[in-house]
């Protein structure tokens, strides 16, 4: 079973920096595709960033391109969330998620939460205005 582990979340001012991490247990994790998705109060869960398990390929959603930076380190065993110039529709539960598979996988696949196998249990990002 692999476990996933988020951290970095808290409460920043509009415009400022948070880099969350998300750490997972097993020995396979450089064969995952990693996303992070954000769930905001009364709200579905949505895609905001993935990257293939190559970490050749990275995706983002339109709202948070040109801001936020996917990245992982397979020695590590992290995935990391870079966000820059927060905005206050940043708030969100922020979630990472991990794809068996080695096939190729684009952001049909990957901006998918139904296509996750594992998920951690979330950190909190407050941007306050």
């Amino acid at each position: 079973q692999v476990q996933l582990v988020e951290s970095g979340g808290g409460l920043v001012q509009a415009g400022g920096s948070l880099r969350l991490s998300c750490a997972t247990s097993g020995r396979t994790f450089g064969t995952y595709a990693m996303g992070w998705f954000r769930q905001a109060p009364g709200k579905e869960r949505e895609f905001v960033a993935a990257i293939s398990w190559t970490g050749a390929n990275r995706y983002y959603a339109d709202s948070v391109k040109g801001r936020f930076t996917i990245s992982r380190d397979n020695a590590k065993n992290t995935v990391y969330l870079q966000m820059n110039s927060l905005k206050p529709e940043d708030t969100a539960v922020y979630y990472c998620a991990a794809r068996e598979g080695t096939t190729v996988q684009g952001l049909g696949v990957l901006g998918d939460m139904r296509r996750y196998d594992y998920w951690g249990q979330g950190t909190q990002v407050t941007v306050s205005s």
